[in-house]
């Protein structure tokens, strides 16, 4: 069994829901804390440090011999480990177990680091609990205002800041990280494939080019609450009709734009199987290949729901809960790491439609990103799916691309004597 191999089986059952077969492991939940101590037990079993910063985001430490002081100029790599709800195996947690994957196979190549290494594991990737996506990552980069984090609430009412407090954290000390850009030297981030690219050119890896502009809306429909039974359809102000229709609206208008746009979260108020809503809150996630095509689409798509809401009386409001803009990934970075696979033939480049810390971390940081195939395109789903085969090429290509970064000589080695 390889490394890669025991890592991942050793993880497979943490946060799996019994019926659906789905991962279920959200932010400072009873499954990412489980995985908070695998992670550090991994990184102690390799003899490297683990530092778990003000925003959650764990790192753990591989120095070069005789280094001193605070690490510099690293060659950082990982993902995250959270989910969506009822989400695959693979995004993220491949990231990360390829990442003590590729330290293990460095080091049975007899590779001595020059210049630090860590892998990391980001908090709160996907935003599943709390609504925002990229959390640890966004606060570390002062993209997130610390007091706009604290507030965020689950759907139990329960906000960022008390869910870290139960967790033994201390929410109050969470916000930008000053050494970042001096501690990073450049991140790089494996991810299975959220789509078949990669699938329909026969091609195990890619490296990305960019990631599309993206963000969430949400959306609140307010009507009358009534009787199901009693209630004239003339006289109702039913917003379930207009938050469908916008639904199928926004289809239409993201075909029009060749983008995409998807109302996949809503909550329906009072929730009664006899009774008509008094109010829709439903979440709108939409992307598209560049920045004005995204904020046309997404324009479109509220003026066709305030029209469908002016039908049937209905009041609308449409607030912005996050919008990210297109991440051009910087062209070094991405080249080096083609000409560290190069031994593994032409790898294509490939832009992605679905965020990742890496693109909230390209703010501060030179990164770049790796894909591992997925055979189906399925993402997101407990049917997400890489061939061991692939993993292996990819935790590979990862030492490779890490083996080739911490040999060479860096300008200003921070070490003893």
């Amino acid at each position: 069994m390889t490394s890669f191999d025991s890592l991942w089986t050793s993880i497979l059952d943490v946060g799996q829901h019994h019926s659906t077969g789905g991962y279920r492991r959200f932010a400072w939940g009873d499954a990412d804390l489980t995985l908070r101590e695998w992670f550090t037990g991994e990184a102690a079993a390799r003899g490297m440090d683990v530092e778990e910063d003000r925003n959650g985001n764990l790192w753990a430490w591989w120095l070069p011999s005789g280094w001193v002081g605070e690490p510099t100029g690293a060659f950082v790599t990982g993902s995250h480990l959270d989910s969506v709800p009822d989400g695959g195996a693979f995004d993220g947690p491949l990231g990360v177990v390829s990442a003590f994957a590729a330290v293990d196979i460095l080091r049975d190549r007899g590779v001595e680091p020059t210049i630090p290494v860590a892998v990391t594991a980001f908090s709160d990737e996907e935003g599943a609990r709390f609504g925002v996506a990229c959390v640890g990552s966004q606060l570390t980069t002062g993209a997130l205002a610390p007091e706009r984090a604290l507030a965020l609430r689950d759907g139990d009412g329960i906000t960022l800041a008390e869910a870290m407090t139960k967790a033994g954290r201390t929410p109050t000390h969470i916000g930008a990280d000053p050494a970042l850009a001096d501690r990073v030297g450049v991140y790089v981030e494996l991810h299975v494939e959220q789509g078949r690219a990669l699938d329909l050119v026969d091609r195990p890896l890619a490296v990305a080019s960019s990631i599309w502009p993206h963000g969430r809306w949400e959306f609140t429909f307010d009507g009358e609450a009534n009787h199901a039974g009693a209630t004239r359809l003339v006289d109702r102000r039913d917003p379930m009709l207009a938050f469908a229709s916008s639904v199928h609206s926004a289809r239409a208008a993201a075909c029009a734009h060749e983008s995409v746009a998807t109302f996949g979260k809503v909550h329906v108020l009072p929730n009664g199987a006899n009774a008509i809503p008094s109010r829709i809150k439903a979440w709108l996630d939409a992307r598209a290949a560049d920045e004005a095509t995204l904020s046309t689409l997404v324009a479109a798509i509220e003026a066709e729901a305030r029209a469908h809401c002016s039908n049937d009386r209905i009041e609308l409001e449409v607030l912005a809960e996050s919008i990210t803009p297109i991440v051009e990934f910087p062209a070094e970075p991405r080249e080096r790491l083609r000409r560290a696979l190069r031994h593994l033939g032409d790898i294509p480049v490939l832009p992605t439609a679905a965020g990742h810390d890496a693109g909230i971390l390209s703010a501060k940081v030179p990164t770049a990103m790796l894909f591992v195939r997925n055979p189906t395109g399925v993402s997101h789903s407990p049917d997400e799916f890489a061939e061991r085969e692939d993993c292996i090429i990819g935790a590979r290509a990862l030492a490779d691309v890490m083996a080739e970064w911490v040999s060479a000589e860096p300008a200003d080695r921070n070490v003893d004597g």
